[in-house]
């Protein structure tokens, strides 16, 4: 297991906003960030998500007091213990009223929703509240601003054909972050990480 304490020695906050992922991995964030190109030049001024904060979320927990996050650190890492990863993808883009902008995902949606499902009924045993709204598999990658009703539409007008290489989800994450109403940009930090299990490499296998 992977534990990330607070930067720079600032002791833990009385409470996290606090969610379950995947990330993919960083040459699938590259290449998707070579294709956003075009939209990060044309439109500088949507609230760009930093690539490192990319991620796809498996359960929002919001804020929890920071003494639930050890016992849920260890009932995550016990279901980490030996499950399979999964084979995704990112492909296309869409956004959510005009205002979100996100790519989609691609591959075994089927594995992803049972992980989704398992996850979920795990934070249900231990009495952890979440969003327990329907998974819609995707990465955020950008907010609009009040004054600009059409950057995030045509930004993913710019991702409408791409696809991206498949790619193994390497580690299940317990992710914090930031306050949502600090006067600090949003930033999350991995609280603990935990491998999954890629299969060998096969000879021309992709």
């Amino acid at each position: 297991m992977d534990e990330h304490p607070p930067p720079d020695g600032h002791p833990a906050p009385p409470t996290l906003r606090v969610f379950v992922a995947l990330a993919p991995p960083d040459e699938a964030k590259d290449e998707l960030a070579r294709a956003l190109r075009p939209a990060y030049e044309a439109h500088p001024r949507l609230r760009w998500n930093r690539i490192e904060d990319w991620h796809v979320t498996l359960a929002f927990l919001g804020e929890l007091p920071a003494t639930a996050v050890p016992p849920l650190r260890t009932a995550l890492a016990d279901r980490a213990a030996g499950q399979p990863a999964l084979r995704l993808g990112l492909h296309g883009s869409g956004h959510f009223d005009g205002r979100l902008l996100w790519s989609g995902i691609d591959g075994d949606l089927d594995g992803l929703h049972r992980l989704a499902t398992d996850v979920r009924d795990l934070l249900r045993a231990r009495g952890l509240g979440f969003r327990d709204r329907p998974l819609h598999p995707h990465l955020t990658l950008a907010r609009a601003r009040r004054d600009d009703p059409v950057g995030i539409p045509a930004s993913a007008a710019t991702l409408t054909d791409f696809t991206g290489r498949p790619w193994w989800t390497p580690r299940l994450h317990l992710v914090g972050s930031t306050p949502v109403h600090a006067p600090a940009p949003l930033r999350y930090r991995d609280i603990a990480s935990w491998p999954l299990t890629v299969p060998p490499v096969r000879p021309n296998s992709g």
